[in-house]
């Protein structure tokens, strides 16, 4: 009797490798979420690096993989692992603190600069994209997730729209820039080393 030794592929390579991007993605936005510090204008809602997580997300992930590592990050701070600014964690965060708007805004965010970058669903190298379109998406992703958090401040914080913009968004906006600048230098070096 003559025994069969194939290989039997249970999971497709590709979704395995997809998987581990997105939950790398995830613990490295935990770890931007330490990075982080009061702003002194706005002091209910700090300054973190959790954007610039997002940003890069969304250009080497796409949207799909992008929007998924972000939405692991919610479930792990939902289930109370302190992934969220300052070491917070829990489904409160997520109903009713005032980032509750920022952190819903991250798999969106992600997911739109990813469709942005890559032109749909569909991977592509990013290292090939036009720096313009790159700053372009992350500005949209920027405006996606301070309408997002400003929303969610004003409900939360019951101010209007204008007050809430001025106490969680503008103060940070020129931080935006930098974390802008930097995911375009990480980038572009990464395609430099890659070359």
């Amino acid at each position: 009797m003559a025994t069969s030794t194939e290989s039997v592929e249970l999971v497709d390579g590709e979704i395995v490798a997809n998987i581990a991007r997105a939950a790398l993605f995830a613990a490295l936005i935990a770890g931007f979420s330490y990075v982080s510090f009061p702003n002194p204008l706005s002091p209910a809602v700090p300054v973190t690096l959790q954007v610039l997580g997002v940003f890069l997300a969304g250009i080497m992930l796409g949207p799909v993989w992008g929007t998924g590592a972000l939405g692991l990050y919610l479930a792990a701070g939902a289930i109370g692992v302190p992934v969220f600014a300052g070491g917070s964690a829990g489904v409160g965060q997520l109903l009713a603190s005032p980032t509750l708007g920022y952190l819903w805004s991250y798999p969106v965010a992600a997911g739109v600069i990813g469709l942005l970058v890559h032109g749909g669903l569909t991977l592509r190298e990013y290292d090939e994209v036009g720096l313009g379109r790159l700053v372009g998406a992350m500005l949209v992703g920027t405006f996606i997730i301070y309408a997002m958090g400003t929303v969610g401040f004003a409900v939360i914080q019951s101010v209007g729209l204008v007050e809430a913009f001025i106490l969680s968004a503008l103060a940070f906006l020129p931080f935006e820039a930098v974390k802008i600048a930097a995911a375009i230098g990480i980038l572009r070096s990464d395609a430099i080393a890659a070359a």
